[in-house]
């Protein structure tokens, strides 16, 4: 059946690719030259809107309890590593469970990796044996059950596939798992390109409507910058099989061709703490920062060192402020659980959202740009301004945009004190702020429509 399958998903892909998508050109000219569809582009802004997404970082390598790097840190035999797979049986995972308490986190979608580094996948593939229905004795397909509850339940399924495999000897080496025991002469980048597009097509095409396809790994080659990944072909395919599917890829870059959202890992646009994302803004696409609870993106046993909910509940109104999303990281364990520890934070994150979602959900990045006491973010004719660091009782905020008719603080009630100029507001808030985040609701003065020229 998997050989069957093999030629099959490879046969329609190369016809794909030979006689041109729906762009109606060959694969590698269309993306360079990509112009999005209508369905794609309204997916760009309902993934806007959502701002808060949850990932998911969970495999074999959860039964180590070190993270989802231990293969290639601690330079794990291809081989013995394979056998973790005959001892994976999560029989904590329960799809309705976790999406439910996601859901009521807030998060309007969730990243879940289908094939990390390690290469295992977490799908029943018809082209490997190294999967969750064929090499673990739980035999449930993980991706299915999770997409069927994400689609009952409301929230969008996006899908984290990783452009590397440490286990795969066909795969292409890069700078990491050089330490596996893979043969040298073994590599045969041809096939493992065929082996990802079938991948692809059976994600994008078996498991109902599929938001977005995160891709990871381009930094692996960062030492052969003549690497190429033949983004033309993975990005033509993402794009053919499901028009509305948005491309990511973090690669630490500037947007390339055919993408339809940009990362940043570990930091908020336009910062680089993390030394991960040095890259330009861009004005033109839907931002995402992806951001771990605690330490790392798997499960690691002795990492308990989670974020408390008011450092998350910042960060996510820092990333909105920055007209970004942000992609909140739990790594689930072993048995298939979510930690006590993620559950509380995910609680609390609801809780916040469930009194001042309006403030975030839908919103756009204001045009105020980020200052270190806060953010602003805007819908129509209101402006939010977020206090997150401030040690006075009174607050310039630039603003320029309309005359200001009203000022609430949203977190009492209250009605502050304010003074308008043409550079911006002075508002007099009578008090020190102490709250995770004093929210200052302005209303500007609408714009008459149409007029006298």
């Amino acid at each position: 059946m998997k050989t069957s399958f093999l030629f099959s998903a490879t046969a329609s892909i190369l016809a794909l690719c030979s006689t041109g998508s729906m762009y109606g050109q060959p694969s590698g000219q269309e993306e360079a030259g990509y112009t999005p569809t209508r369905e794609n582009m309204e997916s760009r802004e309902q993934f806007r809107d959502d701002r808060l997404g949850i990932f998911i970082h969970w495999g074999v390598y959860s039964m180590l309890a070190t993270g989802e790097w231990t293969m290639t840190t601690r330079n794990i035999d291809y081989r013995e590593y394979a056998k973790l797979a005959g001892g994976f049986y999560p029989a904590g995972f329960n799809a309705e469970e976790w999406v439910s308490a996601i859901k009521a986190s807030g998060a309007g979608y969730i990243c879940f990796t289908t094939r990390h580094h390690d290469g295992f996948s977490m799908f029943d593939s018809a082209v490997t044996s190294y999967d969750i229905m064929d090499a673990s004795p739980f035999r449930r397909d993980i991706v299915a059950e999770l997409a069927e509850e994400c689609h009952r339940q409301g929230i969008d399924i996006h899908f984290y596939y990783s452009l590397i495999d440490w286990g795969r000897e066909d795969a292409p080496r890069g700078r990491t798992g050089l330490g596996t025991g893979r043969p040298e002469d073994t590599v045969d980048k041809d096939a493992y390109f065929e082996f990802m597009k079938a991948q692809l097509t059976e994600l994008l095409t078996g498991y109902g409507p599929v938001r977005a396809i995160w891709f990871d790994g381009h930094w692996d080659q960062d030492r052969n910058p003549d690497f190429d990944w033949r983004y033309d072909e993975l990005y033509s395919l993402v794009h053919s099989l499901q028009p509305a599917c948005l491309v990511g890829n973090n690669h630490h870059l500037n947007p390339f061709p055919g993408e339809d959202i940009q990362i940043f890992e570990r930091d908020l646009p336009g910062e680089n703490s993390a030394g991960l994302s040095g890259q330009d803004v861009s004005l033109d696409l839907p931002l995402e920062t992806c951001q771990t609870m605690n330490g790392m993106w798997g499960y690691k046993i002795t990492d308990q060192d989670y974020k408390s909910v008011r450092t998350l509940i910042r960060y996510l109104a820092g990333a909105a402020g920055r007209d970004a999303n942000l992609l909140l990281n739990i790594g689930p364990q072993p048995d298939g659980r979510i930690p006590d520890q993620a559950l509380d934070r995910m609680a609390g994150i609801g809780e916040w959202l469930s009194r001042y979602g309006h403030t975030i959900y839908g919103t756009r990045g204001g045009e105020m740009t980020p200052r270190d006491w806060g953010v602003m973010t805007r819908k129509g004719n209101v402006r939010y301004v977020h206090i997150m660091n401030l040690k006075d009782n009174t607050l310039f905020v630039p603003l320029d945009s309309g005359k200001v008719i009203k000022a609430v603080c949203l977190n009492d009630g209250t009605e502050p004190g304010f003074l308008q100029d043409n550079d911006g507001v002075l508002l007099k808030l009578g008090r020190i702020p102490t709250e995770t985040d004093m929210i200052i609701e302005l209303t500007l003065e609408e714009k008459q429509k149409g007029g006298v020229s």
